[in-house]
């Protein structure tokens, strides 16, 4: 095609591409050899895609060998024959007619005053005001928000907080771009600052909605009682953080048209290096976690780890600080809570009162009767003793008295009430035995010595 016809063609094409080529120019191959798009055409690439009325219409470049100056890629004839039919539908608004001359026809640095003009001011004055009707709103939403839940609280309720704000102005920019008459790299930069501020508002919207999420969790979890899992939301929290932000970023990189698979490889690589350097840390983590997820212990207990006594005061993610009876703070790390032996004494239903009474040898068995009788008797007639479990027995004859062996089991509400109530069984105890006519006995050893005016004599001495 040759002349006027041809540049006929050659105009209708432009204003075609410059006002219905979608702006995705970022996305064109830059190899030589284009983007393969069609198996089996390697030859033709794709450059975008018109909707059209009689339907979707594919801009074709195709690879034509021009001899001695080499391959170039020209539109396709298909697409060119398209290309009347879709000048036609071309209804866009042109900027000549929204802005005055002397701002679409003078220009700083090849943009357009208009351009300038929206970048500097129209921008700025549509988020500002968007945030004037946050204010204006915000009132008698948070008003409204309160009334429905009976309560009121610190915290504003926001209608459109600031990435609402510049989502609204993302609306803006991409209905500027289909609806003026822009040239196809400027819409290509306004969509692309769009797209930039689309993911960015995305991000921090999704960031806002976990840290609200986790807020009201954490209320929930207080009024229920259970402290434990506070810490558990916190790292949850901080870890969607970082795959949220993490995302956003590996979505802009490939709108940038940036490979990502080497930063996703690259992150295992650094993800497995961190994990053994840091394989205590995550040891503890994972430990603490475990330990708050089935809480096998909680705030307040108190309990026996290892060689350690006392009550648990904070369960963190990498330690649990135990308050001892000594009132020091010792803290473990949570890998040796899970893998240690734990004994959680605040957990006793009842407790076990299990003393071994040593009597003289001099008890005559009359008396062990009247003392096993009478010892029995008190621990039946208390009402804090559990009757199934009492068993008083002459156990043994040891080395220096005569051993009585006390069990049972005492319903206390804690350790200091098993305390005060086993003194007064002790007590009661003793009385017991001194009315049965005998005493406890002392750790004590006889010596027998034969002589010509004695056959033996007993000097009992303590030892």
């Amino acid at each position: 095609m040759r002349g006027a016809r041809a540049d006929a063609l050659a105009q209708q094409l432009s204003s075609v591409l410059d006002r219905r080529l979608p702006a995705r120019l970022n996305q064109l191959s830059p190899r030589s050899e284009g983007s393969q798009y069609f198996p089996d055409k390697p030859d033709t690439d794709l450059v975008g895609t018109i909707e059209s009325a009689g339907g979707a219409v594919d801009i074709v470049v195709q690879q034509v060998d021009r001899g001695k100056t080499g391959a170039i890629w020209l539109f396709s004839q298909e697409t060119l024959d398209a290309i009347p039919a879709l000048y036609k539908e071309v209804n866009l608004v042109s900027v000549e007619n929204v802005f005055p001359v002397f701002l679409t026809e003078h220009k700083i640095a090849q943009v357009p005053l208009f351009q300038w003009l929206l970048v500097l001011a129209g921008m700025p004055a549509i988020y500002l005001l968007t945030g004037l009707v946050d204010r204006l709103v915000s009132p008698l939403a948070d008003r409204w928000w309160h009334r429905l839940r009976n309560r009121s609280d610190s915290k504003r309720v926001h209608v459109a907080p600031i990435p609402v704000r510049l989502l609204i102005l993302t609306i803006v920019i991409h209905w500027m771009v289909a609806n003026l008459n822009l040239s196809l790299l400027t819409r290509q930069f306004w969509s692309s600052v769009a797209t930039v501020m689309t993911i960015a508002a995305c991000v921090w919207l999704v960031l806002m909605l976990n840290a609200w999420g986790e807020n009201w969790s954490r209320r929930r979890l207080e009024r229920r009682g259970v402290q434990g899992l506070v810490s558990i939301l916190r790292l949850v929290r901080r870890t969607v953080d970082l795959l949220v932000v993490f995302g956003g970023v590996l979505v802009l990189l490939s709108y940038l048209n940036f490979n990502v698979n080497a930063a996703l490889a690259g992150l295992g690589v650094g993800g497995i290096a961190i994990a053994l350097a840091a394989q205590k840390t995550l040891e503890n983590v994972i430990g603490g976690i475990s330990i708050i997820a089935d809480q096998v212990v909680r705030v307040g207990d108190f309990l026996k780890i290892g060689g350690t006594v006392g009550t648990i005061e904070e369960i963190g993610l990498r330690s649990t600080r135990i308050r001892t009876l000594e009132r020091s703070v010792v803290s473990i790390p949570n890998g040796q809570i899970s893998n240690d032996r734990l004994e959680d004494l605040s957990g006793r239903d009842k407790f076990w009162l299990h003393p071994v009474l040593s009597l003289r040898y001099e008890t005559t068995a009359a008396q062990m009767r009247a003392a096993l009788a009478g010892i029995r008797r008190l621990l039946l007639d208390d009402s804090r003793v559990e009757q199934g479990s009492v068993r008083v027995r002459f156990l043994s004859f040891g080395s220096s008295s005569l051993d009585v062996e006390v069990f049972a089991y005492i319903s206390a509400g804690d350790f200091s009430d098993f305390l005060a109530i086993q003194e007064e069984l002790l007590l009661r105890m003793m009385d017991a035995i001194q009315a049965a006519g005998t005493r406890m006995a002392l750790p004590s050893q006889a010596t027998y010595v034969e002589g010509p005016s004695m056959r033996a004599a007993e000097f009992p001495s303590t030892r």
